[in-house]
């Protein structure tokens, strides 16, 4: 089958590797129909964060289920189906307190999402299952069910956790992907203000038709202020932290009225935080790995099946598996929010 490959930084290849087979009862193996670049995988792109070299690529994708284990009962050969990268199992203490991308049963798979087919763990509750098949729906919604498997999930979980109800004006730090799905998260929640930090003008627009009531430009201390501005001095009722730098956490705790909760779903890029100084005002900082499957099979699917959100449109650019390169460059040199991958029809 053809997979891509990281060779080093600013270099992938799709190369030819064996299918991958099932080797525990609980796994299944799923053909790839679409896939995606994540901003995550810009870190190993660009040689910020290490990855090993030979190893395979991408964690995102929806599919048609190819060959399922001996304990895998309730999804089934030719089940279409999103796959979250969380692989939660469903009965840990972690899953059943709705947090499965912190699932204790999830093992490191040698395989990835940007190939022909993937192997996953825990198949039978992980993997959620899309009514029909993929010939039944547009190529518009196989977008929108393609998100589910991380980015719209993550936006959400970044809402979620902040605690974001009707009628609270919310933040949300980042114009990449994450953040503008985490705009329509906190409108899908009831937000009726929504400002979106966001300095690039075809982010601003997509932002604007997610829901953004407002955009901020600027950063660090200035943004503060203009935050503070546009809520009369007291600071926004929930901040979805969606980028993970430092001067990012620290605006968005900053930004936070007193007893607000900030959702932090941007991967960590400093190892260290103060947080003695949101003891003064009582802001609450939650939030880490997407529960997808959670998320998803609770509110997310119906809500794309429902055509309440068009989460989507997230996709500026497509690319089929040969060119995925192409994908990762669009992405690196910002001339692409985010690349769809088109692995089969």
């Amino acid at each position: 089958m053809k997979a891509t490959v990281f060779i080093e930084p600013g270099k992938i290849e799709v190369k030819e590797l064996p299918k991958p087979e099932i080797k525990k009862s609980t796994q299944a193996i799923v053909k790839v129909l679409r896939a995606c670049v994540c901003g995550s995988d810009l870190w190993w792109y660009r040689g910020i964060s290490k990855k090993t070299a030979n190893s395979q690529t991408g964690h995102e994708a929806i599919g048609i289920v190819d060959q399922v284990g001996d304990d895998v009962t309730d999804i089934k050969v030719g089940d279409f189906v999103i796959v979250p990268f969380t692989q939660g199992c469903g009965h840990c203490a972690a899953c059943l307190a709705g947090f499965d991308g912190d699932c204790f049963n999830h093992e490191r798979q040698d395989n990835a999402y940007q190939a022909e087919y993937l192997r996953y763990d825990n198949a039978n509750w992980g993997l959620v299952k899309i009514p029909g098949k993929p010939e039944d729906y547009s190529d518009e919604m196989l977008n929108n069910l393609l998100t589910l498997s991380d980015v719209m999930a993550t936006g959400y979980h970044a809402a979620f956790t902040a605690e974001v109800k009707a009628k609270d004006t919310v933040v949300v730090m980042g114009d990449g992907a994450v953040g503008l799905c985490g705009i329509i998260a906190a409108k899908l929640l009831g937000a009726k203000r929504i400002i979106a930090m966001s300095r690039h003008e075809d982010r601003q627009k997509l932002a604007k038709e997610f829901g953004a009531t407002d955009i901020v430009e600027t950063r660090g201390d200035e943004a503060v202020k203009d935050v503070l501005a546009l809520t009369d001095g007291t600071g926004a009722d929930a901040v979805l932290e969606c980028v993970g730098t430092e001067q990012s956490v620290a605006t968005a705790t900053q930004v936070a009225r007193p007893g607000a909760v900030v959702g932090r779903v941007g991967i960590p890029q400093t190892a260290e935080m103060n947080t003695n100084k949101l003891f003064g005002t009582n802001v609450g900082l939650r939030g880490g790995i997407a529960a997808v499957t959670n998320h998803d099979k609770k509110t997310l699917l119906d809500a794309v099946l429902s055509k309440k959100i068009n989460p989507g449109k997230v996709f500026t650019q497509r690319f089929d598996l040969d060119h995925i390169e192409d994908g990762y460059k669009a992405m690196d040199e910002r001339k692409a929010i985010k690349s769809l991958v088109i692995v089969s029809e």
